[in-house]
């Protein structure tokens, strides 16, 4: 059993890409983390499935708050985007038949609030423009574990939307 989180980093990442728990890439978390018994390219195919036709697109960080359960974590929320919510909704719907409890927190949280986390020095400012492109399956190795987290698969949000008039035709 893993246990997996799926984000959109703010900067492209590669499959096989490790990283520290202290230096994360800046992202924002889509589906938080939850544990599976899939494999992986079962869980890559159920995530390019759920972006299916999205395109990239540029949401906006708008002001500073504090997080966690003793608020002391330091974030940049990201102001409402209809674009990613659908977004959101898609993936939690694609990888929640996966995951070895379909009811855990993950799935059940009553508020979706996008939001960076304020990484040491690097941190999204007030009013910045930030570039969706892709989405990323994150593995989350225990906190200890010397190879940190692994990129297990990477989706890239770059197919052009099409209208209804374009699926008419």
């Amino acid at each position: 059993m893993s246990r997996v989180v799926v984000v959109v980093p703010l900067n492209p990442l590669r499959n096989g890409e490790s990283f520290l728990v202290s230096s994360w890439p800046l992202h924002i978390t889509v589906v938080p983390p939850f544990e599976t018994e899939a494999e992986t390219p079962a869980i890559a195919a159920a995530l390019a499935e759920a972006v299916g036709d999205l395109a990239s697109f540029s949401v906006v960080a708008a002001g500073d708050e504090l997080f966690g359960r003793r608020h002391d974590i330091p974030v940049t929320l990201i102001a409402d985007d209809e674009r990613l919510l659908t977004l959101r909704e898609r993936l939690v719907a694609a990888v929640r038949p996966l995951a070895t409890s379909p009811d855990e927190r993950a799935f059940s949280r009553p508020e979706f609030r996008p939001h960076v986390t304020v990484k040491g020095k690097n941190r999204v400012a007030d009013g910045e423009e930030l570039h969706l492109t892709q989405v990323a399956l994150v593995d989350m190795a225990p906190r200890q574990s010397p190879g940190g987290r692994t990129v297990l698969a990477t989706v890239p949000l770059n197919r052009p939307l099409k209208s209804a008039t374009e699926n008419d035709r």
